[in-house]
């Protein structure tokens, strides 16, 4: 089985189990993580997840953040001088805030509610212009039902790394890994 496969299963499992009404914000939010060379693979594999999800009961809503950098900067007025030297660039907070908007966005929808799901994927272009742990803290007050995170790095004794590359956060979210049968409930 391969490890996409085995985070689907583990995912599974994960959104069949009983939901508490009575959860905070930190405990609705779901971490997909998966190694980040298999980016394009979960993204192939997402109608599946929604599949899953739809089986289970749930409703689905993908917030997709993998046009919001080149947007971002399309639009930005000195655009031809953050192409000219892109080292200088720094998107600073202006780029959090539009992601944060578009999660909360996304969260509050009139066919969004307690039993639904909202799947973020996108953060890879996003990697060393925002953090996600910053991201999600911002937002996880919106989440009606649950938030997964598709997130491109590792978890390992309670911390998740973005990308492998940046010093991890300890998050309170549920980890769900391409771990053969692991599930946290």
């Amino acid at each position: 089985m391969s490890s996409i496969d085995r985070l689907l299963s583990n995912y599974a499992r994960q959104v069949r189990l009983p939901w508490s009404a009575h959860t905070s914000g930190k405990q609705r939010v779901w971490f997909a993580v998966y190694p980040p060379a298999e980016e394009r693979r979960v993204r192939a594999r997402l109608p599946q997840f929604e599949a899953l999800t739809l089986e289970a009961h749930h409703g689905w809503t993908t917030i997709d953040l993998t046009d919001l950098l080149p947007k971002w900067i399309s639009g930005h007025e000195y655009r031809e001088g953050i192409f000219s030297e892109p080292e200088q660039f720094s998107a600073n907070s202006e780029l959090e805030d539009l992601a944060v908007e578009r999660v909360r966005y996304g969260c509050m929808r009139e066919d969004v509610d307690a039993t639904s799901v909202v799947a973020i994927m996108g953060l890879a272009t996003l990697f060393d212009f925002m953090r996600v742990s910053s991201l999600i803290e911002r937002v996880e007050d919106c989440v009606r039902g649950r938030l997964l995170v598709l997130f491109p790095g590792e978890y390992a004794g309670n911390v998740y790394r973005f990308m492998d590359a940046r010093d991890g956060f300890n998050y309170m979210a549920v980890p769900i890994t391409s771990t053969e049968s692991f599930i946290t409930p």
